[in-house]
């Protein structure tokens, strides 16, 4: 028995004595956890001569180094493209009897330039809010900037729409977003169609500041 073989049963004794488990056993041997599963099953099942009949005098499938490393970069490139490494190191394993560990597999398909696929994430579904049921429930209220004359500077174009119905229900131009605008439309509201039950509007400065958070409870009151 040669001394790497010495060095391989020692390991392989000390993953069957709870010593070290398949991972560990792997990572020190360089091989995959298969690879150490089945040396374990052939010392538990045949002895210590399981390793010395299992890699004296047998020839390699592949001859050199290089040989092992361009088929596995052409299985890579073409039968097995869409998996990922690990994936990969498993197939060539078991369907094409090529017998390497996981970091080497690794480092050759990282040296040639391959990247391991990422699996795509599945989008979560947002499900749209239903509207409410009746008109004046509820009006969303906003404010956009736009070019909306030809020619003209930018204006920003104060609107306010029922929830329900989908129906605008007032417009107002002010130069820029500010209280003014949102004051008109609410009044073309009120003045058209009655109070609503509830106005929505973004967290815009115009309606809550940039420190509201930080304010005390008086300075909120206050104003």
């Amino acid at each position: 028995m040669t001394q790497k073989e010495i060095s391989r049963l020692r390991v392989i004794n000390q993953t069957i004595d709870g010593v070290l488990t398949i991972r560990e056993a792997a990572e020190l041997l360089d091989l995959s956890e298969r690879q150490v599963l089945r040396l374990n099953k052939g010392v538990v099942d045949e002895g210590p001569a399981f390793i010395i009949h299992k890699n004296r005098g047998r020839k390699p499938k592949h001859a050199t180094t290089d040989d092992i490393k361009d088929l596995i970069i052409e299985l890579k490139q073409t039968k097995y493209e869409e998996a990922n490494f690990n994936h990969f190191h498993e197939l060539i394993e078991e369907h094409e009897d090529v017998t390497v560990s996981y970091p080497t597999v690794h480092r050759i398909l990282t040296e040639a330039g391959i990247k391991s696929p990422k699996k795509h994430r599945k989008r979560k579904a947002h499900h749209r809010r239903k509207r409410k049921p009746q008109k004046g429930m509820l009006v969303q209220i906003d404010a956009s900037p736009h070019k909306w004359i030809i020619g003209s500077d930018p204006f920003d174009l104060h609107g306010a729409i029922d929830d329900a119905t989908g129906e605008i229900l007032a417009l107002y131009f002010t130069p820029n977003e500010c209280m003014e605008g949102y004051f008109e439309i609410v009044r073309q509201i009120v003045s058209n169609h009655g109070i609503p039950t509830s106005i929505y509007c973004d967290r815009h400065p115009v309606f809550v500041p940039r420190n509201y958070d930080k304010l005390s409870i008086e300075d909120q009151l206050d104003g």
